[in-house]
């Protein structure tokens, strides 16, 4: 086949961008890509990752230059910050990084930061007797740009699952506050999302039929049994009816799905069994693969991935432990002020994600570097031990999503974290006036 012949028409891929925004992207349609986004026509994709570790970060007092050095947040304010050896490992990516220091909830100041952790995302209100939480800023953003891809977002944690109030699994929750189980299986996410599955098209959709058929029947009982149950029992059934809502949800998208093909990828690099008791930076990046392999093959355009749990739990707590052969898990040194230490395991989850960031910005699509269009937000939701103050954030990428970099800036409790949280889905294009308790987004954060 010669060379010309795969020069495809603009007409011809923006009537099968038509039926789905991201078809397969074969080197032949380069030109018509380009074309198109020259001329407004298609979109290019705008991505949101949230990327979290747990028990706060090693935050010495400024008056000790000594202990500074262990500090997660760079040294000194403005575009002239210094990169301390905790933050060092991301200092290659100076020009797509900004610090945010100063920043917390309001409503989660009086928690204690485990709990605090289960608002990171929502900003919700967890101070009464009942747990209420709000629905997670990536989730307002899936709801936005699910429209585009297969699925609406990637729920990852180390641990899987939920877990419990304050010692969640879990950094996502939906519409109406309840927690979204993750998943952390490499192996079966891989299968899952980006495998065809076996058969034909035609046998692929009657399995579906199947599927979507069993569930609206089970869905159709369920209703029924919960207008015979008491308040707590209720209570319990709406969360089983929203995970089978959501399980509903995906089997129509996935039968509309079905006839447009997962665009060309390799995943011949990517750990589908490590071991985390072992290697457990592999364990790490082998999910970091996934999301990357997520963004490049438009999956989805919004993720979450919780490192490890609060307090010790799950056995994501061992993790830098193991890495670096000390004798303390991350949760017992979060609760010393051996700044030294403290920040050497912070460091270590520094690398971890910044190898996340390498991945991002290495791979390409149609558009060019994925990080350009991907905005990665890093942090967690203490400061010191409990302490859900001054939390340490870190934005990356997105330059091509109007995000300006190369500062480190510092506010006043004034401005709520919120704002933040809202200017991530102004990046992303999604255009709401608030979020939470916001005040506005952040003055000339994003463009």
């Amino acid at each position: 086949m010669s060379r010309k012949s795969w020069h495809l028409s603009r007409r011809t891929f923006l009537r099968g961008a038509g039926v789905a925004v991201t078809m397969p992207y074969l080197h032949g349609m380069e030109r018509a890509v380009k074309d198109s986004v020259k001329l407004g026509t298609i979109a290019p994709p705008r991505r949101l990752a949230y990327v979290y570790f747990p028990n706060g970060a090693s935050s010495p007092p400024m008056d000790n230059a000594e202990a500074m050095e262990w500090s997660w947040l760079p040294i000194g304010p403005g575009a002239d910050y210094r990169f301390s050896n905790v933050s060092k490992p991301l200092e290659k990516h100076r020009e797509n990084v900004s610090f945010l220091g100063g920043l917390s909830h309001p409503r989660s100041r009086q928690l204690l930061g485990h709990l605090a952790g289960d608002t990171w995302l929502t900003a919700g209100d967890l101070r009464g007797d009942r747990y209420l939480n709000n629905e997670s800023v990536d989730q307002v953003a899936a709801r936005s740009l699910k429209k585009h891809t297969r699925i609406p977002s990637l729920v990852l944690s180390t641990d899987g699952g939920v877990g419990y109030k304050s010692r969640l699994s879990t950094l996502s929750f939906d519409p109406t506050g309840r927690p979204i189980p993750s998943e952390h299986r490499q192996r079966a996410i891989f299968e899952r999302y980006f495998s065809e599955g076996a058969g034909t098209t035609a046998e692929r959709r009657e399995s579906l039929a199947r599927g979507r058929k069993i569930v609206d029947l089970v869905l159709e009982d369920s209703k029924r049994l919960r207008r015979q149950l008491g308040g707590e029992d209720q209570e319990k059934m709406d969360e089983y009816l929203s995970s089978l809502n959501r399980v509903e949800e995906q089997v129509r998208r996935n039968e509309a799905w079905l006839n447009v093909p997962l665009k060309p990828f390799s995943a011949e690099n990517i750990q589908l069994d490590p071991n985390p008791r072992t290697v457990p930076q592999d364990y790490l990046r082998a999910t970091f693969d996934l999301m990357v392999l997520a963004f490049q093959t438009d999956l989805t355009r919004v993720a979450s991935y919780m490192m490890a749990r609060e307090d010790g739990m799950g056995f994501g707590d061992s993790f830098p432990k193991i890495a670096l052969g000390m004798k303390k898990s991350h949760h017992t040194i979060s609760h010393e002020t051996n700044w030294k230490e403290w920040g050497t395991f912070d460091r270590w989850y520094m690398e971890q994600f910044t190898y996340f960031i390498d991945r991002l910005k290495e791979v390409t699509d149609e558009h060019g570097s994925v990080l350009d269009r991907t905005l990665v937000m890093y942090g967690s939701c203490c400061s010191t031990t409990h302490n859900a103050r001054n939390l340490p954030l870190a934005l990356v990428g997105g330059k091509d999503m109007g995000v300006k970099h190369g500062r480190y800036e510092r506010y006043g409790e004034e401005v709520p974290m919120s704002n933040l949280l809202l200017s991530t889905l102004h990046a992303a294009g999604v255009r709401d006036e608030a979020f939470s308790d916001s005040t506005g987004p952040i003055p000339g954060l994003v463009s």
